[in-house]
């Protein structure tokens, strides 16, 4: 009986989805998912966040990040993998329409299957939106 070795998930992997969520890149990201992919997101009524189900379902979820907060970004990330089992802790920063920010740390517990991602399970901390820097918004505040 022949075995084939499946390459595991790396940190050079999770690296570059990192940069594709930065890209706002739907194909690049679900390229590194599998087909039966579940996306938790950090946000949504439902204990574990949001749940998106199955590879539409969890395009849907990241357009729906990046259309909450156009100018969405993860910084400062760093990423470790053991087994079928990954992490990945970032800053994450955006503005709403309304102007109010985010920024703040959390991260994603990744599961894998066959060399892919399939688990997302988002966390971050939850931390009151910042006020506008549209020097026009009349706020005073600073960082």
């Amino acid at each position: 009986m022949m075995q084939t070795t499946v390459p595991g998930v790396t940190t050079e992997i999770l690296r570059a989805f990192a940069d594709a969520w930065n890209r706002h890149d739907a194909d690049a990201l679900m390229s590194f998912m599998t087909d039966d992919c579940v996306f938790q997101s950090s946000a949504g009524a439902e204990v574990c966040g949001s749940r998106y189900l199955g590879a539409a379902a969890v395009r849907a979820g990241y357009a729906e990040a990046w259309a909450i907060f156009p100018d969405a970004h993860w910084g400062d990330a760093r990423h470790f993998v053991q087994g079928d089992r990954g992490v990945s802790e970032w800053t994450f920063t955006g503005t709403r329409a309304d102007g109010t920010r985010v920024e703040v740390h959390g991260c994603d517990l990744f599961t894998f299957r066959d060399g892919k991602i399939a688990l997302k399970n988002s966390y971050r901390k939850n931390r009151p939106p910042l006020p506008s820097l549209d020097p026009g918004s009349g706020s005073n505040s600073t960082l």
